[in-house]
């Protein structure tokens, strides 16, 4: 930033004062020290939602989709979350195949109630990354032969129905419904079976504890490893509906074995935060947030209210430093004339386009915590503040601080030996202010930034260029595509650099570092993940 004239000689003599009037804080990240990977973060447009989005007039539609996937001007958000319908009128499977065995006559319209659209429309943006998860199974593969109020899928353990044992038909269905998105040019990355599976309402939806879910996820491992895809959708489990019910559930799978058949276990937050890690080898997922009780607003910061997006922004912190997640899911997307909810992050009234402050606090994570990043061990706290080191795949690295506190920090970040800074640029959202430049020095190889009360501020730094044939802790290519091979050797990952214990050191399509810290081997969990145990 070029300064002229009496204003600049007063702006900057202004920073300055400011500076020295707040205590310093020191902060040294190591960028050798591996934790766990980033997938990123996304929204869903479930339940007719992206069929509105579609309807929507096009500036409007526009500006939506700008908001959502846009990284210069938007969240730059990189992970979809569809759902697999279960009921009559848009189900792949409407009507009972006659039985387990029987012969499924599949029903595809192209659109699935638009999600094949907003899924296209998202990968214009770079997006990659699509969950697909079922709320239920149909009806009559069910207990209670109903979509709705519950019920267990019939045939897992301890949970039998006189039409027999319906595991395969439902792996069978799920696998079906990957294909036809794969026909559509959308391939499917992740797939789920439940949702909320521990908490019973009138709308889809199936119960499972761990162990019965345990006992059909083989089945389903294998028709998926069986089928003709091009791309395997790895496994998520089991979206609780809150932290208390996910790590119950995650830890019947795990005593169950079910974990090398999974990449992913997964979680909500309506009973409970993600607040501390989960005892798992798997990567976690939030895979469904939102306030529920308020009217939409657009506020970075009153009351603490659950509306607000400064406490969002708390929210993530906790849940990618406190609980390790490796991505972190609102539920929807963009409404239209829905001001009575703040269920979602964009609104418009059919004509004009509303960000909130929600919106905003994801921005400040995605837009600089790319896809395939990875977590950092630092050393150092800031007073009443919280914050995250990340290692991108272009070699940058992205601090964001999260600053709940009513005081501004001024905090120094500096390097351990292997990484030398050259250039930071530094971002802010707060109440007058989104993802807008802040002012950051740089000397002696460190990055010095004054922090503003209740923000945001999320730093890029890049690195000095490799001395031709030295050392890089580039991790692989900016923002990688999807990989189509079924090899499980890991690809060589990049030298100079070690994987902390429980890290992820190889697997399909990973080409981070391999080499795992002392007293720690490089394990295959399943054919997606190999971990340092």
């Amino acid at each position: 930033m070029v300064y002229r004239g009496i204003l600049a000689t007063t702006a900057v003599v202004l920073l300055s004062s400011i500076q020295s009037s707040v205590a310093q804080t020191q902060i040294t990240i190591n960028t050798g020290s591996l934790l766990q990977e980033i997938d990123g973060f996304g929204v869903s447009q479930a339940f007719t939602r992206a069929r509105e989005f579609e309807q929507t007039a096009a500036e409007p539609r526009q500006k939506g989709l700008d908001y959502l996937f846009n990284i210069e001007t938007g969240a730059g958000l990189t992970i979809i979350r569809n759902r697999i319908g279960s009921s009559t009128n848009d189900t792949i499977l409407p009507q009972n195949p006659g039985g387990p065995n029987g012969t499924p006559k599949w029903v595809w319209d192209g659109s699935d109630s638009s999600q094949v659209w907003f899924s296209k429309e998202a990968r214009k943006y770079g997006v990659t990354t699509i969950y697909a998860d079922a709320w239920s199974a149909p009806g009559y593969m069910k207990t209670n032969n109903n979509e709705v109020n519950g019920g267990y899928l019939c045939g897992v353990t301890g949970r039998s129905c006189s039409s027999g044992d319906w595991r395969q038909m439902y792996a069978t269905y799920l696998t079906q419904y990957a294909k036809y998105y794969e026909q559509e040019g959308v391939p499917v990355t992740h797939i789920g079976f439940l949702n909320e599976p521990d908490y019973v309402v009138s709308y889809s939806s199936m119960q499972s504890n761990g162990n019965e879910a345990a006992s059909f996820i083989p089945t389903l491992y294998n028709t998926l490893q069986a089928s003709d895809l091009t791309i395997k959708p790895g496994i998520v489990c089991c979206d609780s509906i809150g932290w208390g019910g996910a790590r119950t559930i995650g830890a019947q799978l795990v005593s169950a074995g079910a974990e090398r058949y999974m990449t992913h276990m997964s979680s909500h937050m309506y009973s409970g935060d993600p607040n501390s890690p989960m005892s798992t080898r798997l990567k976690v997922w939030q895979t469904e947030a939102c306030d529920l009780n308020s009217r939409w607003c657009t506020t970075w910061y009153s009351n603490g209210g659950l509306c607000e997006g400064m406490t969002w922004a708390n929210k993530i912190h906790t849940g990618i430093v406190s609980a390790n997640l490796s991505a972190y899911l609102y539920w929807e997307g963009f409404e239209v004339n829905q001001f009575q909810a703040a269920s979602y992050l964009v609104a418009s009234d059919g004509k004009e386009v509303f960000p909130s402050g929600r919106l905003w606090a994801f921005a400040m994570w995605s837009r600089f915590v790319r896809p395939g990043a990875r977590r950092v061990s630092s050393t150092g706290s800031i007073s009443g503040a919280g914050y995250g080191a990340f290692l991108n795949t272009d070699g940058s690295v992205a601090v964001v601080v999260t600053n709940g506190g009513g005081s501004a920090q001024n905090v120094r970040f500096g390097f351990a030996a292997g990484y030398d800074l050259e250039t930071a640029q530094a971002w802010v959202t707060d109440n007058t202010r989104a993802v807008a430049q802040l002012t950051s020095s740089v000397s002696g190889g460190q990055v010095t930034v004054a922090i503003p009360a209740r923000a945001v501020v999320s730093i890029h730094i890049n690195k000095k260029a490799a001395t031709p044939g030295g050392p890089t802790t580039t991790v692989t290519a900016t923002d990688p595509p999807p990989t189509t091979t079924t090899a499980t050797t890991p690809t060589a990952g990049p030298t100079g650099c070690t994987v902390a214990a429980y890290g992820q050191c190889g697997g399909q399509g990973y080409s981070g570092c391999t080499t795992c810290v002392a007293g720690r081997t490089c394990d295959q969990v399943n054919t997606f993940y190999h971990q340092c145990l």
